[in-house]
């Protein structure tokens, strides 16, 4: 028998944001860590014959920005408003030649560079931290942007409010709050994991740096948008794929403290729902990101350590809103047959569904080599599956 919906997509999100059961559970798809790489996205427009001329959202992560057709085929009930750089900062792609080949090069906003070989264009890995030979002192010299640059958020508030009255989607933020991880590219991954060690104070000294950016980041996004979205999308990846990247110690007593100010300020702005993002295996920090005041936990990469569906479900999900979970992306959707794919995303929201607090999604961005039969299988089970009786 053939479901029907009942709701509106945001209807449907807020249910599922308060823990209620909506007509289905949403379905998401196209934001910067639920989202999909270009030649993916390109593989799977000609499957579907789709006709759309690619964009690139993210030149970092080489994800494109999903057409309309495509997210309603999919049925996918979020929409992104994101703010740009400020006027001052002149971004852009750089082509340079190095070792015989030609590389893309991306210098952001903080002085870190991405590169990218002309002949692979999968991703951009970082090719200069700025701050590599830095000391404290010299992080009181170092240009860093300012977040509350109002030339920022030019024109997303008559964006917003375009969605809001010309469509029936929810509204979430592009990623921000990005605390702790932004200190590692400036630094370098090693370095940084030295410092915490030998020299805490240098990391104290920039993490201060970086929560006094996004403080006043969010103070001008949610002076345009605070009252008309419902996500407000923040994160840094804390753990891999057995646990913990660092000390927990160390994140307990000098990382938790800044991620919890900006949480509580990020709430005192806006009355959306607060969209956490860490990769890897988690589950040892849930409750400090509960205390934190999160609602929402993404990508929920299950399959890795204590990421069982049925022990998340079972002890969060009355506290958290789970975000992705659908699939595992590692070994599952890029290698099974399409009904295996549906099989394992059946199996998933039996767990997830009941009670609501769950929004459909791959786990993290969809990647190169991933058939388009299997992404079918993918978003054509959530809807299938995630009609409420």
């Amino acid at each position: 028998m053939a479901h029907k919906e009942r709701m509106t997509s945001r209807e449907r999100v807020i249910k599922a944001l308060n823990h209620e059961e909506p007509d289905r559970i949403p379905i998401d798809l196209g934001g910067f860590q639920t989202g999909i790489h270009k030649k993916a996205y390109i593989e799977l427009l000609d499957y579907l014959g789709i006709d759309d001329e690619p964009t690139i959202m993210d030149p970092v992560q080489q994800l494109a920005g999903p057409c309309e057709e495509l997210l309603e085929r999919f049925h996918v009930d979020i929409r992104y408003v994101c703010a740009h750089g400020p006027e001052s900062f002149k971004g852009g792609i750089e082509r340079n030649t190095r070792g015989g080949r030609l590389w893309h090069d991306l210098k952001d906003e903080f002085g870190v560079i991405w590169s990218m070989p002309d002949d692979q264009q999968l991703y951009m890995d970082i090719s200069h931290h700025p701050l590599a030979g830095a000391t404290v002192k010299d992080l009181a010299e170092y240009p860093f942007p300012k977040g509350d640059d109002p030339t920022r958020f030019t024109g997303v508030r008559e964006k917003a409010l375009e969605l809001r009255s010309q469509t029936p989607y929810a509204i979430s933020t592009g990623i921000g709050g990005v605390v702790y991880e932004i200190c590692w590219y400036m630094r370098g991954l090693e370095r940084w994991f030295t410092d915490m060690i030998e020299n805490p104070g240098f990391c104290e000294a920039l993490l201060d740096k970086m929560l006094k950016f996004w403080l006043g980041y969010f103070d001008g996004f949610m002076a345009e948008v605070g009252d008309i979205i419902d996500i407000v999308m923040i994160g840094d990846d804390l753990t891999g794929q057995s646990g913990p990247l660092f000390s927990p110690d160390f994140y307990r007593k000098v990382v938790k403290p800044r991620q919890k100010k900006l949480v509580r300020h990020i709430k005192s702005l806006t009355n959306a729902k607060i969209w956490y993002h860490t990769c890897g295996a988690c589950y040892k920090y849930i409750p400090e990101l509960i205390d934190n005041g999160i609602d929402i936990l993404n990508p929920v990469q299950i399959g890795l350590v204590d990421m069982d569906p049925r022990k998340l479900k079972e002890q969060f999900g009355k506290q958290l809103v789970f975000w992705g979970g659908a699939i595992d992306t590692q070994h599952v959707l890029p290698f099974a047959e399409p009904g295996q794919i549906k099989d394992h995303v059946r199996a998933n929201l039996e767990v997830f569904k009941p009670g609501g607090g769950y929004i459909f999604n791959n786990v993290h961005n969809i990647q190169v080599g991933v058939p388009p039969e299997n992404i079918v299988a993918l978003f054509d089970s959530g809807y299938e599956f995630g009609f409420y009786d």
